[in-house]
């Protein structure tokens, strides 16, 4: 690690926490409903609320919201299916892009509203443009704008005002008209300037420097990149997402690129602390997130800036660290830190190949993807860290013979029950379908053979299809890339997977924010469990960490550990 990417990574940190907390105060002014600069936006609401007949101050039960929530994710999902299904008959299609097969379709339509945006097809060549806006930007803004709203839900059950679950569609609304749209028009433009295309005209055909004719894909790709990154969704518009120079043209867009990612769940940490007025609270999320987040980080970039030992002891210089699937703009430690970033904020989103990163570099980004709190998605990151902290609150209670709670408001028994079921199944789901996918692999030969599944067998094969479950469950959308996924097996399974990562923790979280919510809260006792406190901080931190390495630990040693030690 040279002299320079250290302090620069911690300046670029600095600088998303600097933007994060005056982002953090307005977004408290936006959904507490006081006044702020983007009241403007009011008539317009008001304007959607009246053509819809909704009224967005009527507050929502539990039943209420929930059926408001999966309702919309319903409509969503058959109007993206059918557009999908038939986009190559449809209009803004100047590269005669086919339509996708039905599971493909599916696949396709429930990875976006599921803000996961798993792509089994190549973005440039498997989309039009008119399914690239009207479906996939589309759905990336209104499923980030969903998340952000449970994620708001979550935290108004927990103030002291006794304030519930609020009104699904008044915090829908707001999230894509006074967070979502104004940021992702502002970095747009700001790409486009960079050199990012935004255009309708169709694939040209070009002859290189060197006399080779190839054809380039462009189109409205802008308009995508911003939302992708800014709610946490991660669909690249080409197939190899920011390593594609019209993604990421030069080193400034890709400083971008690594803000906006954080910028928004790092906002909503302080969000939390201003909304409920319990700054305390926050410090203690914000510190388990960043440690975490280091955890996951330090040994990524660590096992790229070594090299490959195997390589190295063939005589090949590896100075520049293991450059293998990397992006040479920006070299093993950028590339390493872009990895851990988005595997601990499930955008997904990459600017290399985590097929080729080392074995030790695959583990750590299986435990961000597993644990899928050290910030975490949009609305979604708090809502798993919620859970967790349920079960720490329950634990931690236990050891000191007190009545557990949260924030003034007992815990009781159906609230640690949903919170030890929505925390077990995230570990669950993907190994049971990873060890369904293995024994289809070993006793149908038509998956080792006419489908191709796996470029790499053996432990690093294991863990490519284990990474792609616990990616389709945590919402994050990257994968190996050394899989043949566009099978009906892979489309249906992990859409199963996505379905499972995507509802289970929101309803579960939901329903212990309204159980809390309808409890009197009460002043805490010298003797209560403070969960402001540092030391609940550490027990939530080693909570999650025990909770989830000892569960997954099975796959872990024999995947990417057994590839480790095989290779020395």
């Amino acid at each position: 690690m040279d002299e320079i990417n250290l302090p620069a990574s911690l300046i670029l940190f600095s600088v998303v926490a600097l933007f994060s907390w005056p982002l953090g105060k307005y977004m408290s002014q936006v959904y507490s409903k006081q006044k702020s600069f983007s009241d403007f936006f009011e008539p317009v609401e008001d304007r959607i609320f009246k053509w819809l007949g909704i009224d967005p101050h009527a507050e929502m039960g539990l039943k209420q919201y929930l059926t408001a929530f999966l309702l919309l994710n319903l409509v969503w999902l058959v109007y993206a299916f059918f557009i999908l299904l038939f986009q190559g008959d449809l209009m803004l299609n100047p590269a005669g892009n086919p339509s996708m097969d039905w599971t493909l379709a599916l696949h396709s339509a429930i990875s976006f509203i599921t803000s996961t945006n798993l792509q089994h097809y190549s973005g440039e060549s498997g989309a039009t443009y008119f399914s690239q806006l009207a479906v996939f930007t589309f759905l990336q803004f209104v499923s980030a704008s969903a998340s952000l709203a449970v994620g708001v839900a979550v935290v108004r059950s927990l103030a002291k005002t006794d304030a519930g679950l609020g009104n699904f569609y008044f915090d829908f609304v707001r999230s894509a008209t006074r967070i979502l749209f104004p940021l992702s028009v502002l970095v747009s433009v700001f790409f486009l300037f960079r050199g990012m295309p935004m255009t309708f005209d169709p694939a040209q055909q070009v002859v290189s420097m060197q006399g080779d004719t190839t054809i380039v894909a462009s189109g409205p790709v802008a308009a995508m990149i911003s939302i992708k990154e800014l709610g946490s969704n991660g669909g690249g518009y080409y197939g190899t997402n920011d390593a594609h120079p019209f993604e990421n043209p030069d080193q400034i867009s890709f400083v971008i690129h690594y803000i906006i990612v954080l910028l928004l769940p790092l906002a909503f940490v302080f969000f939390i602390g201003f909304y409920l007025k319990n700054h305390a609270f926050a410090k203690m999320i914000f510190a388990v997130m960043i440690a975490g987040f280091i955890m996951v980080c330090i040994p990524i970039i660590y096992q790229e800036i070594r090299g490959n030992p195997n390589i190295g002891a063939m005589g090949i210089d590896i100075s520049g660290g293991n450059m293998e699937g990397k992006e040479v703009r920006y070299g093993s430690f950028y590339s390493a830190l872009y990895a851990g970033e988005n595997a601990s904020v499930p955008a997904g989103t990459i600017a290399s190949m985590h097929d080729s990163f080392m074995p030790l570099s695959g583990l750590f980004m299986l435990i961000a993807m597993q644990i899928d709190c050290f910030f975490g998605g949009l609305g979604t990151g708090w809502i798993n860290l919620f859970l967790y902290l349920v079960v720490a609150v329950f634990l931690g209670s236990l050891m000191i013979g007190r009545t557990p709670e949260v924030l003034g408001r007992k815990l009781g028994i159906r609230e640690i029950q949903l919170a030890v079921i929505a925390s077990v199944a995230q570990i669950l789901v993907p190994m049971v379908l990873a060890g369904l996918a293995c024994y289809v692999y070993n006793f149908d030969p038509a998956a080792t053979n006419d489908l191709g599944w796996l470029s790499n067998q053996g432990p690093h094969g294991l863990s490519t299809m284990f990474y792609e479950y616990v990616s389709s469950v945590a919402g994050n959308g990257s994968g190996f890339e050394g899989l043949g996924d566009n099978t009906p097996f892979w489309n249906l399974s992990t859409s199963l997977a996505m379905l499972t990562g995507r509802f289970v923790p929101i309803i579960a979280a939901l329903s212990i924010g309204w159980m809390l919510s309808k409890r009197k809260a009460v002043e805490s006792t010298a003797g209560t469990l403070k969960v402001e406190s540092t030391t609940f901080g550490i027990f939530l931190f080693l909570t999650i960490i025990i909770l989830n390495a000892l569960s997954s630990f099975p796959v872990y040693a024999l995947g990417p550990l057994s590839e480790y030690f095989s290779q020395q």
